[in-house]
């Protein structure tokens, strides 16, 4: 029953019989069934005085319990007193027995120490016994531990770490099962971890050392590497120019520079070579220790790590690759810096190609060629970089000879380098410009030195070398006697040597390319255009603007470029026999020699008209006219006549020249003295001019006209080039006959006598002599003449004045005053100028 149940019980008793239910809680703790909190509970909340009269009960019970135990007690005292009476009486009994226990336990004590003694150590000896066999078979079990143990701490002094880990794996499978309830061997066990960790640091430095080691004698990896494929294909080659001697004769070359017997020393030279480096070849194995690899390699795959030793080699790989990679600033300075970027980098793929095939999985050939791919997008672009900065052609050639060598070296190993070959076309176009800037110097400094004069010969002797120098041919000049000359300065057969220079420069390149005779055939003459087309050409041009270069150097440079265009074909045979590709091949380049010297001689005849002209401008400005003059000296001026002199010596040269260009020259220069003298007499500054100026003026261009009649150049029909005075002398026969009524009666007719005078020039002219009579002429108003003078100049430039601005010359018509206008006509005489009154009658004329 619960304690809830048990309070309402006893709750409920009490009322009915508050004694009987007290005896009750009695009984209850009596029989010590617990717990009894629910029953004392009980007595103290069901009645106000429960507990005074619980109380009450209790200690009755109590004082009954007491006289029960009193009783109890009387009842069995006498017993007790007497057990304790016997046991005295025994007491003395009980000492005498213990004396004579002891007594005895004494006797036998004394008596049986030997027997204890010697039954003690024949127990210690059965026990040492027992340990002793124990201790030699857990002895023979655990030597062989200790043994493979001991061989292993060997191993890891000896740092064969590969063996020590099959000492490990064999100290864990086989002999630590049996002595594993040992302390020692518990040791050994913890131990085992740290000794392959310490394996895997040291062979991993190890490792470390090595890639550090082979990063910095990378170089020498590849210089070896690339040296021996040098030799390699230098023999063959060298073999290769045996076999063709022998099977086509010697070679074609024009002017060979290497005959037949150096190709035999070459290749002598090179079996030589060969013999004695051939005890010296070494491999990447002679050069590098590759044991830390394979070493770290069987470490990790022993400890089943392998593939994390692929993924570090890899990566620190590729991390090497990327410093080889990076160029030096400086590297396209010289040579050298150019070889140790290629030794490198061979070096790294020689290392690479060699672990490729000497263990397996470490790298991939897929490895391999991702690297490779990755490596050749950064030596093209680092080359293309570069090589632009080289302005040396010698420099960019071996740049080109230690890229074909770096390429065949990879290709030897079998890395894919058509990508380089590529990039060798884009190097060869730079090539070519620097070529072509280092020929433009060669060029200038072959103009500058030459005298422009024509060679002169003294004997056979410099006659074969010239010959020997430029294909000239002249059945002429080889049937004069000596002395004598040749029509070309000694720039030409220069010019013409330092082109062939070019080729072979050119060809140098072209070599080890692996390119048809065709393709280098092509190569060749599109070079060799360039340098004739740009090079020479710009050259030329440049030289024949010079202000120092004069008309007789102008002629000679216009007779050698003639030379140099003639012997243009025999480059184009100099270009055949050395690619064996015959010119009537369909895609055969032609040289643009012709068009080039062609445009170099124009740009030079061109210059001669320009400089003709200026010369001729210097002797006009030395003219010293007296304006106001009132009669002429008689005879021409002192500057014409120098000029003349000075055009006849010149013209004289001009015979080496073609006949249209001597022609062309001297029509323009007479055209040229015409202008120049027409300007002279219009000048603006000039305000005042006489007659007798005029009458001056007029001796000089009967001068210029009697130069021009003399033929001072052959080839010109008739009176062609008197006609580049023509309209100076019909203007000064207008004013010496003074023939205004013709000249104004028969202007625009085709037939006028006066066709080429233009009514403004007279209009200029004319005003510029009325303003000189007025001045001369105070007294002009006394005097008839001067009278009848001043009034038909007056009258004449009217009319000039109306045919300049008037309309009717808009409408094509020209208008004379309506009435009879009388005029002024001057009649020559020997003493003085007389004057008479002429009428003209009233015209019209179209």
């Amino acid at each position: 029953m619960s304690a809830a149940g048990k309070s309402g019980a006893y709750g409920a008793m009490l009322e009915e019989d508050p004694d009987q239910t007290y005896e009750n809680v009695l009984a209850e703790i009596q029989s010590f069934e617990l717990p009894i909190e629910a029953t004392l509970r009980s007595v103290y909340d069901d009645q106000p005085n429960a507990h005074k009269k619980f109380m009450e009960k209790l200690d009755a019970c109590i004082r009954n319990h007491d006289k029960e135990i009193e009783k109890m007690c009387n009842f069995h005292h006498q017993g007790f007193v007497d057990a304790i009476t016997e046991l005295l009486k025994v007491r003395a009994d009980a000492e005498k027995l213990k004396v004579q226990v002891t007594d005895t336990n004494r006797r036998f004590q004394d008596a049986g120490k030997e027997v204890i003694v010697q039954t003690e150590d024949i127990i210690r000896c059965r026990i040492q016994q027992r340990n002793i066999t124990t201790v030699v078979e857990k002895l023979q079990l655990c030597l062989p531990v200790l043994e493979m143990y001991s061989k292993l701490k060997e191993q890891m002094s000896a740092k064969r770490y590969y063996s020590a880990l099959k000492t490990m794996e064999q100290l864990e499978n086989v002999y630590f099962p049996r002595v594993s309830q040992y302390r020692f061997c518990q040791l050994m066990v913890e131990n085992l971890p740290k000794l392959r960790e310490d394996i895997k640091e040291i062979s991993m430095s190890d490792l470390k050392d090595f890639l550090e080691s082979i990063r910095k004698h990378s170089d020498k990896i590849g210089e070896t590497a690339m040296k021996q494929a040098q030799q390699q294909k230098t023999f063959s080659v060298t073999l290769q120019i045996k076999q063709n001697n022998v099977k086509f004769g010697k070679n074609m070359y024009i002017n060979d520079r290497i005959p037949e017997e150096s190709s035999e020393i070459v290749l002598k030279h090179t079996f030589e070579e060969e013999e004695e480096n051939e005890e010296e070849v070494l491999t990447v194995q002679d050069l590098v220790d590759f044991s830390p690899v394979y070493r770290c390699l069987h470490i990790y795959s022993v400890l089943g790590d392998e593939e994390a030793f692929e993924n570090y080699y890899r990566k620190q790989r590729k991390k090497q690759a990327r410093l080889v990679l990076q160029p030096q600033s400086n590297m396209h300075e010289t040579v050298d810096g150019y070889r140790r970027y290629f030794t490198q980098i061979v070096g790294f793929f020689v290392v690479e190609d060699h672990i490729l095939h000497v263990t397996q999985g470490l790298v991939t050939r897929a490895y391999t060629d991702e690297l490779w791919n990755m490596a050749l997008s950064k030596i093209i672009a680092v080359l293309r970089a570069h090589s632009s900065y080289c302005t040396d052609p010698d420099l960019v050639l071996e740049l080109k000879n230690l890229i074909v060598i770096f390429a065949d070296t990879l290709q030897g190993y079998g890395f894919p380098v058509n990508r380089l070959f590529d990039l060798l076309f884009e190097i060869r176009d730079q090539y070519n410009e620097t070529l072509l800037k280092k020929w433009a110097g060669v060029f200038r400094d072959i103009f500058e030195e030459d005298n422009y004069s024509p060679i002169p010969i003294v004997n056979e002797e410099e006659y074969k070398i010239v010959i020997s120098k430029f294909p000239f041919q002249d059945p002429d000049l080889e049937k004069q006697s000596f002395p004598k000359k040749f029509p070309m300065s000694q720039s030409v057969p220069h010019i013409y040597i330092q082109v062939k220079e070019f080729i072979y420069a050119s060809l140098k390149f072209s070599e080890s390319l692996h390119r048809s005779s065709t393709e280098i055939d092509d190569m060749l003459r599109k070079s060799t255009n360039l340098l004739l087309t740009r090079t020479l050409c710009s050259c030329l041009l440049n030289l024949i603007r010079k202000p120092h270069i004069g008309l007789t150097e102008l002629v000679q440079i216009i007779i050698n470029t003639t030379h140099l265009e003639q012997a243009c074909k025999y480059l184009e045979d100099f270009i055949t026999n050395i690619t064996n590709i015959s010119q009537e091949t369909v895609h055969t380049t032609r040289l643009y020699g012709l068009s080039t010297f062609k445009d170099a001689r124009h740009a030079a005849e061109g210059e001669i008209y320009t400089k003709l002209n200026q010369k001729i401008d210097e002797f006009v400005q030395l003219a010293d006219y007296d304006w106001t003059m009132s009669e002429p000296d008689g005879r021409a001026s002192g500057y014409l006549m120098d000029l003349i002199n000075f055009l006849r010596s010149i013209f004289q040269v001009f015979t080496h020249l073609p006949g249209k260009v001597a022609q062309t020259a001297c029509m323009s220069a007479c055209q040229h003295l015409s202008t120049s003298l027409m300007q002279m007499l219009l000048d603006s500054e000039l305000k005042q001019i006489s007659m007798g100026a005029v009458q001056q003026f007029n001796l000089d261009v009967i001068q210029c006209e009697l130069f021009a009649s003399s033929e001072p150049v052959p080839g010109f029909q008739g009176d062609t080039l008197q006609l580049a005075f023509i309209d100076l002398r019909q203007l000064l026969d207008l004013f010496m006959v003074w023939d205004w009524s013709t000249y104004l009666a028969d202007y625009g007719q085709p037939a006028s006598k006066y066709l080429r005078v233009n009514p403004n020039t007279a209009l200029t002219l004319l005003e510029k002599m009325k303003d000189t009579s007025k001045k001369n002429n105070i007294f002009a108003q006394f005097r008839k003449n001067d009278r009848d003078k001043q009034k038909l100049i007056e009258t004449v430039v009217k009319q000039l004045r109306s045919l300049v601005n008037g309309a009717a010359c808009a409408r094509g018509e020209m208008f004379l005053p309506t009435e009879a206008t009388t005029g002024v006509q001057l009649l020559p005489s020997s003493g003085r100028s007389q004057y008479r009154i002429l009428t003209v009658e009233t015209r019209q004329t179209r």
